[in-house]
């Protein structure tokens, strides 16, 4: 896929997700709003944080009030990545109050997931920031939802692992066990892209020092060392390091806070963390609406 592509997959992606939230928010109407307030009423919405944190997509909201009303002004107070103390304003929004209480909801669970995931992420990248780890975010998102999440770890200071099955050849324990082997699943998915023309890099779990072993013998780009122990990551980085020093090394498996720096420590690349995204506590945030 062309970069020209991907950037109009996303954006679709995007703007399908919008449409579909504010859609079934509030289907034929906001009830509520429509037998409450005068259609042509004016106010100011403000956006504000209710705990410290990280906050994450405010062109998100922008976007979402704008899909309710074009004519929504919004006014971004911080920039996405920025930290957040409890109280600090988020951004503004002015316009007609019936398009402010519509959007009202939806761009503060945007808002709220999104910054929780950059919040969850800043800690890992901060506890790991000693070394030259990077780390990484999975496929576990919310169905729907894995633009946003995945661009919410960006701004937490994590990088995105293959955004889904298109775009990096993963070969993992199943395709290993069916291809026959790593180094013949690994010699297929070389032999796949030279029919087809096409470069991407080859990533590949190993399971044990033997896997390993074989692995970097066929040389993929990446080598997966999943739910090895910190002894067994010390070994394997020391050695692949020694026989196949251009080959990128990842870890994931039972990661957490408790264990993050240790992991990283080992001298692997990437550490790959699911619970960034599977795992998500909303950041605390709220939407006030002063009248005019």
């Amino acid at each position: 896929m062309k970069e020209r592509d991907f950037y109009d997959f996303f954006a679709l992606c995007k703007s399908r997700a919008i449409m579909q939230a504010l859609e079934e928010d509030r289907y034929d109407g906001d009830v509520t709003t429509l037998a409450t307030i005068e259609p042509g009423q004016t106010g100011h919405g403000v956006v504000r944080a209710k705990a410290p944190g990280v906050v994450a997509g405010i062109a998100v909201a922008e976007q979402v009030f704008r899909g309710i009303d074009p004519e929504v002004n919004v006014r971004q107070v911080v920039s996405d990545g920025a930290k957040l103390a409890e109280g600090d304003l988020v951004l503004e929004a002015e316009g007609k109050i019936a398009s402010l209480l519509v959007a009202e909801r939806t761009v503060l669970n945007f808002l709220q997931r999104m910054s929780g995931i950059a919040t969850r992420t800043r800690l890992f990248v901060e506890k790991i920031s000693h070394t030259d780890a990077v780390i990484l975010d999975t496929r576990k998102t919310a169905p729907g939802l894995r633009y946003f999440d995945k661009e919410a770890v960006k701004m937490g200071g994590g990088q995105n692992h293959r955004f889904g099955l298109f775009d990096l050849i993963l070969i993992k324990d199943n395709h290993i066990d069916a291809a026959g082997g790593v180094g013949q699943a690994i010699k297929r998915a070389k032999n796949y892209l030279s029919v087809k023309g096409t470069a991407m890099k080859i990533e590949v779990e190993v399971r044990s020092v033997a896997e390993l072993q074989e692995a970097m013998g066929a040389e993929p780009d990446i080598i997966l060392l999943d739910n090895f122990s910190l002894d067994e990551l010390f070994s394997a980085v020391t050695f692949a390091r020694k026989q196949a020093p251009s080959i990128h090394l990842e870890a994931s498996g039972n990661v957490g806070l408790h264990n993050v720096a240790n992991i990283a420590e080992t001298g692997v690349d990437y550490i790959s963390v699911g619970e960034l995204t599977h795992s998500v506590m909303a950041l605390d945030l709220s939407m006030t609406i002063r009248f005019s």
